[in-house]
């Protein structure tokens, strides 16, 4: 996936370095415990959001079906673990996600704190499809990229919702303007954390 492609499918400004797919073919089982734990997080994540904001059915309509999807998504990985005599570690700080944080707005009004829980989803959810697509076209395993392929088609669906999301119940110049702020920050949090071959992000 080249810089422009990023831009144009994703929004994000900094794509992931190509070499990162050679480290998570040496760190094969680290990568596949992170995936799923990511993915057990993602199900997880889409729960909290919809015991928080019950009252809006189009959030709970949409992201229950996701619930289930995400949980398969874990179960698959596991199986894939599993199936290579690998097995699911424990789970490790995810400093990508904890830097994202630090970025959401904890004051303001009810209206701009859903925007932000709703653009760090579809932020995580693009980063993760750029990861996957590097995977899909990267390892030498052809099993395993169209593995990735699958997960990387699935998580730009995942990150188009989320922006729907926003757009539905918020004004679509506050979320551009919003999103514009989340890429740059993103691209910023990027640049400051190591490249890890054993971590999804």
């Amino acid at each position: 996936m080249t810089t422009t492609e990023v831009k144009n499918i994703l929004g994000l400004k900094l794509p992931t370095d190509p070499r990162w797919v050679d480290l998570a073919t040496m760190s094969l089982e680290d990568i596949l415990t992170d995936h799923a734990y990511c993915e057990q997080k993602a199900a997880l994540s889409c729960i909290s959001l919809i015991q928080k904001y019950a009252d809006r059915e189009k959030l709970v309509n949409d992201l229950t079906p996701l619930v289930t999807e995400e949980w398969g998504h874990f179960r698959q990985v596991l199986a894939e673990l599993r199936k290579r005599g690998l097995s699911l570690g424990k789970q490790r700080k995810d400093l990508y996600v904890n830097k994202l944080l630090e970025f959401e707005k904890k004051g303001g009004s009810p209206q701009e704190r859903l925007l932000d829980k709703l653009l760090i989803f579809a932020l995580i959810e693009a980063r993760s499809c750029e990861r996957f697509k590097r995977l899909s076209e990267g390892l030498e395993d052809e099993y395993l990229r169209n593995f990735y392929r699958r997960f990387m088609e699935s998580e730009a669906g995942h990150y188009h919702l989320f922006i729907e999301l926003a757009e539905f119940y918020l004004d679509k110049a506050m979320v551009r303007q919003r999103w514009s702020q989340w890429l740059d920050y993103e691209s910023g949090v990027m640049q400051s954390i190591d490249m890890r071959g054993d971590r999804i992000h």
